[in-house]
């Protein structure tokens, strides 16, 4: 594990009860009691499966999986062992690496679904075998035990309150909205949250579902915004990810649009952070995600070893089929140029040499990051 990795994991070990009791949101407490009925008691020696979705997305294997690794061994007295697999953005892929995952015995599952209803047949092979698993980041369908992610509605939410106060007092101007991929169901409470603070207050020119997240699909997507609206008529761009904002923001230079319009972000990627300190993309939304990997780990060793989630978590969600799954929703933060500091950099996700590079050092002492 890199030393930022060490430093982050670290920083909040202690402050992952904190988050569990923060959780927001409570579904019905009738129906499955998932997660509540224990396995059989097991000791330290685990096998945990965890199962990522993609890596273009620099936040999985950079973020995600060191922070799940070291809990895991913090908990396990370093006698478990995780069992990682990354399915690159196919279901079909993934639904394999369950498979594998079952076949190897391991004792719990984390799955990053890449297609939230495609992965329902095997949460329902690895229940069948006694596996539980846990729902990371993203809700997947069947019979769930646990998940943890952040508040999806609020993310949107916060990028939409982002781009209205960027736009000013512009009456309805027009805007591009690029959403997430159809296959997430968190793209849609992404657009959910975002749309309940734009309607009515900016006008859609152009609004696309960005095929598997990809940046160079948001890019051909806001070529083509460009095209059918004109340059010169577009006030701002809602991007779901970072990832996504830095196509759209080589489509708008491409274009020859000099004074970019505001550009919305998530996840708090470098390239993000650094696009903000030169003023190119207006804000991300910073996701704590050392908080969401410890509890991801916390949930499934806990589940592992035959535990009741009760000290993890205190709020429940339903998904299609299962009511009542044991649930922790981590707050999220709007993270502008005014924050870096306070968010990112206090954290431990960043070090300072990091963001200001000699590229960015006359950005960064210009936004008072020194």
């Amino acid at each position: 594990m890199n030393t930022r990795m060490r430093r982050a994991a670290v920083a909040v070990a202690a402050t992952t009860m904190a988050v569990s009791l923060a959780a927001c949101g409570s579904a019905k407490e009738s129906g499955d009691k998932t997660g509540s009925e224990p396995a059989a008691k097991k000791g330290d020696d685990l096998k945990i499966g965890l199962l990522l979705p993609e890596n273009v997305t620099a936040r999985y294997e950079k973020f995600d999986k060191p922070i799940i690794e070291k809990k895991v061994g913090e908990l396990t007295g370093g006698k478990a062992e995780v069992v990682y697999a990354n399915a690159k953005q196919d279901a079909t892929l993934q639904s394999q690496q369950v498979d594998t995952m079952i076949t190897n015995k391991v004792d719990a599952l984390i799955i990053d679904a890449v297609d939230s209803k495609a992965i329902e047949n095997s949460v329902k092979k690895a229940k069948a075998e006694g596996i539980p698993v846990v729902a990371f980041d993203r809700l997947a369908e069947g019979p769930v035990d646990a998940y943890t992610s952040f508040d999806n509605e609020e993310v949107g939410r916060v990028q939409g309150k982002a781009l209205l106060e960027a736009l000013g007092d512009a009456a309805k101007p027009t805007v591009v909205m690029m959403n997430g991929a159809i296959t997430d169901p968190n793209a849609a409470l992404f657009k959910k949250g975002a749309k309940s603070v734009l309607d009515g207050k900016v006008t859609y020119g152009k609004e696309y579902d960005t095929k598997e997240w990809k940046p160079e699909n948001a890019n051909a997507n806001m070529e083509g915004a460009i095209t059918a609206l004109g340059k010169d008529k577009i006030a701002g761009v809602y991007s779901a990810n970072d990832g996504m904002a830095g196509g759209i923001i080589q489509a708008l230079k491409s274009a020859g649009i000099s004074k970019l319009p505001p550009v919305t972000g998530q996840d708090a990627e470098l390239a993000g952070v650094q696009r903000i300190v030169t003023g190119e993309q207006f804000m991300s939304v910073y996701k704590p995600y050392p908080q969401e990997g410890v509890i991801a780990a916390e949930m499934a060793v806990a589940l592992a070893k035959g535990e009741k989630l009760d000290s993890i978590a205190t709020s429940k969600v339903d998904n299609a089929g299962t009511k009542g799954i044991a649930t922790v929703l981590v707050p999220v933060v709007s993270l502008t140029k005014a924050n870096i500091k306070d968010t990112v950099i206090k954290d431990g996700i960043y070090t300072l040499d990091e963001i200001c590079t000699a590229k960015y050092k006359a950005a960064c002492t210009s936004a008072g990051l020194q």
